[in-house]
Protein backbone atom coordinates (compact mmCIF):
# COMPACT_ATOMS: atom_id res chain seq x y z
CA UNK A 1 0.00 0.00 0.00
CA UNK A 2 2.81 2.37 0.38
CA UNK A 3 3.65 1.57 -3.33
CA UNK A 4 0.26 3.17 -3.60
CA UNK A 5 0.02 6.10 -2.07
CA UNK A 6 3.68 6.87 -3.56
CA UNK A 7 2.37 6.28 -7.02
CA UNK A 8 -0.64 8.42 -6.43
CA UNK A 9 1.58 10.99 -5.25
CA UNK A 10 3.52 11.23 -7.78
CA UNK A 11 0.87 11.07 -10.58
CA UNK A 12 -0.44 14.74 -8.75
CA UNK A 13 3.86 15.67 -8.44
CA UNK A 14 4.33 14.50 -12.32
CA UNK A 15 0.98 16.13 -13.61
CA UNK A 16 1.93 19.55 -11.29
CA UNK A 17 5.50 19.36 -12.68
CA UNK A 18 4.00 19.17 -16.06
CA UNK A 19 1.97 22.47 -15.80
CA UNK A 20 4.54 24.07 -13.62
CA UNK A 21 7.22 23.86 -16.55
CA UNK A 22 6.90 27.88 -16.74
CA UNK A 23 7.40 28.77 -12.92
CA UNK A 24 11.10 30.16 -14.17
CA UNK A 25 9.19 32.27 -15.76
CA UNK A 26 7.04 33.45 -13.19
CA UNK A 27 9.84 34.53 -11.13
CA UNK A 28 10.93 36.38 -14.38
CA UNK A 29 7.29 37.51 -14.93
CA UNK A 30 6.00 39.19 -11.85
CA UNK A 31 7.06 41.06 -9.22
CA UNK A 32 8.07 38.95 -6.04
CA UNK A 33 8.76 39.74 -2.27
CA UNK A 34 11.87 40.60 -0.65
CA UNK A 35 11.28 37.17 0.81
CA UNK A 36 10.48 34.98 -1.88
CA UNK A 37 12.39 31.82 -2.49
CA UNK A 38 14.75 31.32 -4.80
CA UNK A 39 13.62 29.42 -7.93
CA UNK A 40 15.28 26.45 -7.64
CA UNK A 41 14.58 26.05 -4.40
CA UNK A 42 10.95 24.65 -5.16
CA UNK A 43 11.81 21.69 -6.92
CA UNK A 44 13.62 19.69 -3.70
CA UNK A 45 11.05 21.32 -1.12
CA UNK A 46 8.33 19.53 -3.19
CA UNK A 47 9.72 16.41 -3.57
CA UNK A 48 10.06 15.93 0.03
CA UNK A 49 6.82 17.41 0.80
CA UNK A 50 5.31 14.85 -1.48
CA UNK A 51 7.45 12.23 0.01
CA UNK A 52 6.02 13.09 3.55
CA UNK A 53 2.86 13.01 2.17
CA UNK A 54 2.42 9.99 0.65
CA UNK A 55 3.78 8.86 3.77
CA UNK A 56 1.57 10.30 5.96
CA UNK A 57 -1.40 9.37 3.63
CA UNK A 58 -0.02 5.11 3.96
CA UNK A 59 0.59 5.76 7.84
CA UNK A 60 -3.09 6.81 8.49
CA UNK A 61 -4.18 3.59 6.21
CA UNK A 62 -2.46 1.43 8.45
CA UNK A 63 -4.70 2.57 11.57
CA UNK A 64 -7.92 1.27 9.16
CA UNK A 65 -8.42 4.95 9.05
CA UNK A 66 -12.07 6.37 8.15
CA UNK A 67 -13.38 7.62 4.41
CA UNK A 68 -13.17 11.50 6.11
CA UNK A 69 -9.78 11.16 6.63
CA UNK A 70 -9.24 9.80 2.99
CA UNK A 71 -12.19 11.89 0.95
CA UNK A 72 -9.63 14.83 2.91
CA UNK A 73 -6.90 13.40 1.94
CA UNK A 74 -7.74 13.43 -1.58
CA UNK A 75 -9.39 16.78 -1.91
CA UNK A 76 -6.77 17.89 -0.80
CA UNK A 77 -4.53 16.32 -3.68
CA UNK A 78 -6.74 17.29 -6.18
CA UNK A 79 -6.68 21.43 -4.65
CA UNK A 80 -2.67 20.60 -4.76
CA UNK A 81 -2.92 19.79 -8.57
CA UNK A 82 -5.57 22.76 -9.73
CA UNK A 83 -3.31 25.14 -7.58
CA UNK A 84 -0.49 24.48 -9.70
CA UNK A 85 -2.11 24.58 -13.07
CA UNK A 86 -4.00 27.53 -12.06
CA UNK A 87 -1.07 29.35 -11.32
CA UNK A 88 0.98 28.28 -13.85
CA UNK A 89 -0.39 27.27 -16.59
CA UNK A 90 -3.50 29.02 -16.59
CA UNK A 91 -1.51 32.69 -15.45
CA UNK A 92 -4.39 33.50 -13.09
CA UNK A 93 -3.09 33.97 -9.93
CA UNK A 94 -6.34 35.49 -8.12
CA UNK A 95 -8.02 32.12 -8.89
CA UNK A 96 -5.19 29.80 -7.66
CA UNK A 97 -4.98 31.82 -4.71
CA UNK A 98 -8.94 31.02 -4.00
CA UNK A 99 -7.76 27.60 -4.33
CA UNK A 100 -5.18 27.50 -2.38
CA UNK A 101 -6.66 28.90 0.61
CA UNK A 102 -9.30 25.84 -0.01
CA UNK A 103 -6.31 23.59 0.23
CA UNK A 104 -5.13 25.15 3.60
CA UNK A 105 -8.42 24.60 4.47
CA UNK A 106 -8.62 21.07 3.43
CA UNK A 107 -5.18 20.45 4.68
CA UNK A 108 -6.10 21.48 8.33
CA UNK A 109 -9.27 19.31 8.16
CA UNK A 110 -6.85 16.14 7.13
CA UNK A 111 -4.55 16.87 9.75
CA UNK A 112 -7.86 17.18 12.56
CA UNK A 113 -9.13 13.72 11.04
CA UNK A 114 -6.01 11.83 10.90
CA UNK A 115 -5.28 13.00 14.27
CA UNK A 116 -7.97 10.97 15.68
CA UNK A 117 -6.18 8.05 14.11
CA UNK A 118 -2.99 8.46 13.90
CA UNK A 119 -0.74 11.61 15.83
CA UNK A 120 2.18 10.79 13.52
CA UNK A 121 0.00 10.62 10.19
CA UNK A 122 -1.17 14.22 11.53
CA UNK A 123 1.75 15.54 12.83
CA UNK A 124 3.92 14.02 9.39
CA UNK A 125 1.37 16.92 7.36
CA UNK A 126 2.82 20.06 9.38
CA UNK A 127 5.72 21.02 7.21
CA UNK A 128 3.56 20.09 3.75
CA UNK A 129 0.78 22.87 6.03
CA UNK A 130 3.51 25.16 6.53
CA UNK A 131 4.87 25.06 3.46
CA UNK A 132 1.22 25.63 1.63
CA UNK A 133 1.02 28.68 4.14
CA UNK A 134 4.33 30.29 3.35
CA UNK A 135 3.04 29.50 -0.08
CA UNK A 136 -0.25 31.55 0.04
CA UNK A 137 1.29 34.22 1.79
CA UNK A 138 3.78 34.09 -1.33
CA UNK A 139 0.64 33.90 -3.76
CA UNK A 140 -1.44 37.08 -1.58
CA UNK A 141 2.11 38.97 -2.22
CA UNK A 142 2.26 38.46 -6.26
CA UNK A 143 -1.17 39.64 -6.72
CA UNK A 144 -0.41 42.70 -4.34
CA UNK A 145 2.86 43.33 -6.20
CA UNK A 146 1.72 42.53 -9.70
CA UNK A 147 -1.50 43.66 -11.84
CA UNK A 148 -2.50 40.24 -12.34
CA UNK A 149 -5.39 38.05 -13.39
Amino acid sequence: MLAVFFGLVSVVALIGGLAATSAPDAYTRYTMPSWAPPADLFSPVWTVLYAVLAVAGWTYWRTDGENQGFAAYGIGLLFNLMWISLFFAGGSTRVACVDIILLDLTVVITIGLFYRRSRVAALLLLPYLAWLLYTTALNVAIIALNDTP
